[in-house]
């Protein structure tokens, strides 16, 4: 059983999100739409721009070669810091 006085500590996301620019991220869209890239810029609102970026599918097919992605935070279901392990057939760059 958990006590109720436990205290919480409440993570910032936005955190994580600046300390992964520069590295490859997979992010999974509302609609279902895949993206594997180098994450280079992030606001407060979760846009991100993605470089050297491929649409995938299943997280596993490469379906097109993008180059640089605009996301909208708003759009986003999650995002994954170890896209290696979420798309493991994906040669990232």
């Amino acid at each position: 059983m958990v006590s109720s006085n436990q205290s919480h500590k409440v993570m910032n996301p936005l955190r994580y999100l600046r300390e992964a620019v520069n590295t490859n991220v997979y992010v999974k869209l509302k609609d279902g739409t895949e993206y594997i890239g180098q994450l280079k810029v992030t606001d407060s609102t979760m846009n991100l721009l993605l470089e050297n970026s491929v649409e995938v599918k299943d997280g596993r097919q490469v379906v097109a070669k993008l180059g640089k992605v605009l996301i909208r935070g708003s759009m986003i279901q999650y995002i994954s810091f170890t896209p290696e392990v979420a798309a493991p057939e994906v040669e990232l760059k």
